[in-house]
């Protein structure tokens, strides 16, 4: 039988400031149609299905277009999992897809923080790309420290939200926020380049630039 990954996109489809948002298309696309080809893929969100996306991101990334006509896709999404139904036992991964609707939604959520945290102590594939991680602040290992303290990690970087304009549409910064929890946070040379960091279990990528190479490291790490 093939591995199994769970997507988790957010269900927020508003900021801070009222602006719309949601998950961010090549983030979910690019690592899909990686993993696809060898493994299963179910879509879950807090709300369920058919997850707002951040229509700014469909109308910067034309050529994604496909996966949100993809008929399987659809389907998927049409079919997409409650959190609170979802089963770790299920899955190999989880991989949180970006935008910035998971920095207003998941990062509190307490059915996605329970899940988070039974997914990382079971030693499966923990990944998250771009504001993804966000959704990670609040899981914890089995000693009950955060999974950031002492790991290496990436995200969204406090320079790259600022060069969006987008620092007042949530309620903190993934950066900074790892860095409090006591990660070491590691990110590309220049802003908006690709950087994707493995440590054990824990697999982020930095910003749009960094779906694709998550996408392969996820691979990489369900194939050892």
């Amino acid at each position: 039988m093939p591995k199994r990954i769970l997507f988790v996109y957010t269900s927020a489809n508003k900021t801070l400031t009222g602006e719309p948002t949601g998950w961010y298309l090549p983030e979910a696309a690019h690592p899909y149609y990686i993993l696809s080809q060898k493994y299963d893929i179910d879509f879950a969100a807090p709300a369920g299905p058919n997850p707002p996306v951040d229509e700014y991101s469909v109308a910067s990334f034309k050529d994604d277009q496909k996966f949100l006509d993809d008929p399987a896709v659809q389907a998927k999404f049409a079919s997409a999992k409650k959190l609170s139904d979802v089963r770790v036992a299920d899955y190999d991964a989880v991989f949180y897809v970006g935008g910035h609707g998971p920095v207003l939604d998941l990062a509190t959520d307490p059915v996605n923080v329970k899940l988070a945290s039974e997914f990382f102590q079971a030693g499966k594939v923990t990944s998250a790309v771009c504001h993804g991680p966000a959704a990670l602040v609040g899981a914890k290992d089995a000693s009950g420290e955060s999974i950031f303290k002492g790991r290496r990690a990436t995200s969204f970087t406090d320079v790259e939200e600022e060069q969006v304009g987008k620092v007042k549409d949530i309620p903190f910064l993934v950066e900074t926020r790892i860095k409090e929890l006591g990660g070491t946070f590691e990110k590309a040379a220049e802003p908006w380049g690709a950087h994707v960091v493995v440590d054990g279990n824990l697999i982020t990528g930095q910003n749009p630039a960094s779906a694709h190479p998550i996408g392969e490291a996820i691979d990489k790490a369900l194939s050892a």
